[in-house]
């Protein structure tokens, strides 16, 4: 079984719903990449999102659009960062999902890219701008790999498309509770129940809510509507600010725990 699903099956079986971080990769650089990853497993993160570093990415707020600069800055590139995965991998067994822009992969190779993935530890790839109509040949070599193809819902989602959506995905469903890109948001959304009750009506997977969560108190109202809560700007902000300083890691997990404690009702 993929970690993912072996990860959020655990959770259903103890009662307990999903902490899932979103980091971009290579900020400020890979070997803080490594040792955040590391500190987030031992923090209760449940799925570790990786931005891997484009130079458009449109989905993104300004938050994570400075996150993607920062890392490419850093050198950071998809051997690079499947290297850093393999590394993560000697020391932790958290279910990692690369969010990733379809060009890159294509640049890469759509094949080898996903091989590479698959054999650095890599668990899932969230791509942001791949129509599912157009997906037949990805998601053939995605279970030719064994990775999970995580798919997105958005708030427009019309509910013949949510059912044409969820039918392909695998690991879980990602509910973004909000048009327009990422970022942080006062609070969540109202209709977050309705919403999340009208994708189950099609698929059995677990859904994780994201876009707008930067609190625990948040990330425990989100949670408590789906199966997972999904926090990245306000993760991703707290990197911007420390930057290079040496409590990176420590602030960072200490902050993330405050996260998993909303969501774990702790």
């Amino acid at each position: 079984m993929n970690r993912i699903e072996a990860r959020f099956a655990k959770l259903k079986q103890d009662g307990q719903k999903a902490l899932v971080v979103y980091i971009g990769a290579g900020d400020p650089h890979l070997e803080a990449t490594r040792q955040l990853a590391l500190a987030f497993d031992r923090a209760g993160v449940d799925v570790l999102e990786l931005g891997v570093p484009f130079s458009d990415p449109l989905a993104d707020g300004l938050v994570n659009q400075l996150a993607a600069q920062r890392g490419l800055e850093s050198g950071t590139t998809p051997p690079r960062l499947f290297e850093t995965v393999a590394a993560i991998r000697r020391e932790s067994q958290i279910p990692i999902v690369f969010y990733v822009y379809y060009n890159l992969m294509h640049r890469c190779g759509v094949e080898q890219f996903i091989n590479d993935a698959a054999r650095a530890g890599v668990d899932g790839l969230l791509v942001l701008d791949l129509p599912p109509e157009e997906a037949d040949t990805y998601e053939q070599l995605m279970r030719n790999a064994g990775l999970c193809a995580i798919w997105l819902v958005a708030p427009t989602t019309p509910d013949e498309r949510i059912a044409a959506i969820v039918k392909r995905g695998t690991g879980f469903i990602y509910y973004i509770s909000r048009e327009g890109v990422t970022g942080m948001q006062a609070k969540v959304a109202g209709n977050l129940a309705d919403r999340v009750a009208l994708i189950r009506k099609h698929t059995s997977l677990p859904i994780a809510i994201g876009f707008g969560i930067s609190n625990p108190e948040q990330a425990r109202q989100v949670a408590f509507a789906a199966d997972g809560a999904v926090v990245g700007s306000a993760v991703v902000n707290q990197i911007a600010e420390l930057g290079k300083s040496p409590d990176l890691v420590p602030r960072l997990e200490a902050f993330v725990k405050s996260l998993g404690d909303g969501v774990k009702g702790r």
